[in-house]
């Protein structure tokens, strides 16, 4: 049966999957990333997941992977399949297109950055299925965005678009790593809103999900923690609506699993700041944890049909 290899890395974890030609998931498996024993052994580690994909792929489906697609993590140059930088992993500048293509034989291999890898598999088969312009934001550890324009994801002249954690929407604000104080994600990250409830709760191991259920009981303390990260999300919202215009604005990663607790106040908050700007439909993201591997698997078949085109 003819299919891709689908590799979406994390900072802890690796999620794959053997994609078909109609998007099937045909076999699923996850590892641990590894990243405490260095960035040398985490490529390794990500080489050796493929080669064993393949080698399923051959014994269980009858034949060989045509084609690759991984999503990392930090900054990506897709165009020359180079992972540039990322923190979390500890790498610089692997020419893992390279790298994948010589372990598997010499099939083509797609690269693409996990946030709008993750974007494009909700653009096309997701919450945004449909929509020819939407901006698919994971409100996660940080706040990345990926904006989707007819059924392809826009990356900048530089690889840098959809950086929407890094809108300044309180200025003075909370320091950010990278440089500026006040950024979208030093405030309405999952893991700001964690930060901000074990300091207001008084426990530190209190986390997004417990103040998203202190919430719902109604605790005083928890709803103005939840308020504040709610109205900075939707400032840093309605500057990227206002520069683009999308017609979803599709909402993922650990906050979003806090359903209308978030989504009710939040468009509500965006509504009231909107003027002449059309309000876009704000929708949960669908496709949970898998996007990225999805996203991965689109990107080995679009490889493989630009290479037929030309």
């Amino acid at each position: 049966m003819k299919h891709v290899i689908a590799l979406d890395v994390g900072g802890t974890g690796m999620k794959a999957a053997l994609v078909g030609a109609d998007g099937t998931l045909l076999y699923e498996a996850r590892r641990a990333t590894g990243r405490e024993r260095g960035a040398e052994a985490v490529v390794e580690s990500i080489l050796d997941f493929a080669a064993d994909l393949r080698a399923y792929g051959e014994e269980h489906l009858g034949e060989s992977a045509v084609a690759a697609g991984v999503a990392v993590p930090g900054i990506v140059d897709a165009e020359n399949g180079i992972a540039v930088y990322a923190s979390n992993l500890g790498w610089r500048d692997v020419p893992m297109r390279q790298l994948l293509g010589e372990r598997l034989g010499g099939v083509p291999v797609a690269l693409g950055h996990d946030v709008r890898t993750g974007g494009l598999a909700e653009g096309r088969i997701g919450a945004g299925k449909g929509a020819d312009r939407f901006l698919f934001i994971p409100l996660g550890t940080g706040i990345a965005g990926a904006i989707g324009i007819a059924g392809t994801i826009e990356a900048g002249a530089h690889g840098y678009a959809g950086e929407i954690g890094h809108i300044v929407v309180r200025p003075g604000g909370p320091d950010c790593g990278c440089g500026q104080r006040g950024c979208l994600e030093t405030l309405a990250s999952a893991a700001a809103v964690s930060r901000a409830w074990a300091a207001a709760s008084g426990d530190p191991e209190a986390d997004a999900a417990d103040c998203a259920k202190a919430v719902e009981s109604g605790d005083p303390a928890a709803v103005q923690v939840w308020q504040n990260a709610v109205d900075a999300l939707a400032a840093g919202l309605v500057t990227a609506l206002t520069l683009l215009d999308p017609r979803s604005l599709i909402i993922g990663g650990g906050l979003a699993e806090a359903g209308e607790t978030l989504f009710t106040p939040l468009r509500a908050a965006v509504e009231e700041r909107v003027t002449f700007q059309k309000l876009p439909h704000i929708v949960p993201a669908a496709l949970g944890d898998t996007a990225g591997c999805l996203g991965a698997g689109l990107l080995a078949w679009d490889l493989l049909s630009t290479e037929v085109s030309t």
